[in-house]
């Protein structure tokens, strides 16, 4: 092998998932516009068209995997001979102290909740924590004790 060719790479496991679902969105579709047919006398615009965009979205986004997953290196989780030493490593930074993401989950509780309950007060005030929250974990560390 010539020192400009690439070796040959095994493809990520993403974009054959979201092949294999394109297509069964693909059947789902026409089961489903074929029923309503037969059914009504007519194929249902709404729910037809919603699956047919369904199967572009996963044949769009699994051909970007597919050709991405062409271009980067293999990851030691899609090698079947890598051994876990591989993959060791820095894998991002953790906050174990931080309370902000238990302030983001309570403002997401409140934003379901409020339409649940027909209560609108009750996700606006989940939207605001939700500011706070997201404002406060995203500069944890601009500031205080662990500021950079």
């Amino acid at each position: 092998m010539s020192s400009k060719q690439k070796p040959a790479q095994p493809l990520g496991p993403e974009w054959k998932l979201l092949a294999v679902l394109g297509g069964f969105f693909v059947i789902a579709t026409a089961l489903y516009a074929g029923w309503t047919r037969l059914h009504y006398g007519e194929i249902e615009p709404i729910g037809s068209t919603a699956l047919a965009l369904l199967v572009g979205l996963c044949f769009l986004a699994g051909g970007y995997l597919f050709k991405l997953s062409r271009e980067i290196e293999v990851r030691p989780e899609d090698n079947p001979h890598a051994e876990q030493e591989d993959a060791a490593g820095e894998y991002g930074h953790f906050s174990p102290w931080s309370w902000w993401p238990l302030v983001c989950g309570i403002a997401t509780a409140l934003i379901f909740l409020g339409p649940a309950l027909l209560q609108w007060w009750i996700a606006g005030i989940g939207a605001a924590i939700g500011v706070v929250g997201v404002a406060g974990h995203v500069l944890e560390y601009n500031r205080g004790p662990h500021a950079h």
